[in-house]
């Protein structure tokens, strides 16, 4: 296995080697350039988030800057995501969000796992060289889920479909689908049932306040 092989499907692997770090570096620059982007130049932006997420080609995604990335090539959307202003993408490993998910500001999604030892976790010289090693859980958001500011989501967790991640959370583990989760580390606080719908069309239309029936 090359160390990208090694470093994408879950295996211990240096950051450093030749096979990694020139990608790091061309995805940090991307990173830099779309960052420094005016709005003003909005198809050189739309190029560049190409270009530093292939898989968003024809997905309208939306990403306000600043967006930080590791790799962006091992970021894969669906269609219509929208990523809010200063989230960190550490795409070590695959991070996967499917259709219509919804990223809130200042949110971090963190692949990159260390051994816990501290005398495995530091760089140190092994019988074949110095080696800084350490390895990676994918992320997976499926369809439908909102991501609220603030959050934290570990490598190897995956959250079920049309859930809400309250502002703040800290998640840790797999998500339920069609739940509200929250806190520190996070956890289930309801499944969402018919007592949240709100009635959006005729609520907007009839400009009445969005009330569910559990807010009564």
């Amino acid at each position: 296995m090359t160390e990208w092989e090694r470093m994408t499907t879950g295996r211990l692997y240096d950051p450093g080697k030749e096979d990694i770090d020139p990608r790091h570096r061309q995805g940090m620059e991307l990173c830099d350039r779309f960052n420094r982007t005016p709005l003003r130049r909005r198809r050189k932006k739309a190029r560049l988030l190409e270009k530093l997420i292939p898989s968003s080609a024809g997905k309208d995604l939306v990403v306000f800057g600043p967006f930080y990335c590791e790799y962006g090539v091992n970021i894969s959307v669906g269609k219509d995501c929208f990523v809010n202003y200063g989230c960190t993408f550490l795409d070590v490993a695959p991070i996967t969000l499917g259709d219509d998910v919804w990223i809130g500001a200042n949110v971090t999604l963190a692949a990159p796992m260390h051994p816990y030892l501290a005398e495995e976790r530091i760089i140190r010289e092994y019988p074949d060289g110095v080696h800084d090693l350490e390895y990676a859980k994918p992320i997976t958001i499926r369809n439908n889920c909102w991501i609220s500011s603030g959050v934290i989501i570990s490598g190897g967790v995956t959250v079920g479909e049309n859930s809400i991640i309250a502002a703040g959370a800290v998640v840790t583990r797999d998500v339920p689908p069609d739940c509200i989760v929250g806190g520190v580390p996070a956890r289930v606080i309801r499944k969402l049932d018919e007592n949240d719908r709100i009635g959006v069309w005729e609520t907007y239309v009839n400009d009445r306040p969005p009330l569910s029936k559990r807010a009564h």
